[in-house]
């Protein structure tokens, strides 16, 4: 995974069929990049169903979700619908895994993205990293620990 104090590389996937995101456009919050394996997936599921109802607690502090895996945009536009998710999934779709790659969140073995997770600082700096195991849903206490520091940080200086 890309090291804390790193610069987390700049992107732009699509978010429906018709809209794209970059990371830019999110200059001046939070961010939680979740990378994940796929759509439909049992533990993805129940990750990102979590991360949706989090969504207020990320809110206060400033901070936006959106889920990253190599599933196509049309897949990830009828899992959001689904799910009731009110955060972007980014389609890293083609070519497959590039910014999961540049995140060194990519398995080669399997052509997925890995079960990783980033929290960025408002300028856009890696502040906090994790990498779960694929078949375990990381929760959200660590993000959310993460976003505690950042905010005790700004406050203290």
């Amino acid at each position: 995974m890309l090291a804390v104090g790193t610069r987390a590389p700049e992107f732009t996937l699509h978010s429906t069929p018709d809209q794209k995101v970059s990371l830019s456009e999110l200059k001046g919050k939070k961010v939680i990049l979740a990378f994940y394996p796929a759509d439909w997936s049992p533990v993805c599921g129940d990750q990102m169903a979590l991360y949706n109802e989090t969504l207020k607690l990320f809110h206060k502090h400033n901070a936006e979700v959106v889920g990253i895996s190599v599933d196509g945009k049309w897949c990830h536009a009828a899992f959001r619908e689904n799910r009731k998710l009110h955060f972007s999934l980014l389609a890293d779709f083609e070519p497959k895994g590039a910014v999961s790659r540049m995140y060194e969140a990519y398995d080669e073995t399997k052509g997925s993205s890995l079960r990783a997770l980033y929290v960025l600082d408002e300028d856009g700096v890696i502040r906090w990293n994790y990498l779960s195991p694929t078949g375990v849903n990381p929760g959200a206490d660590g993000i959310l620990d993460a976003l505690e520091e950042l905010d005790n940080a700004k406050i203290k200086q």
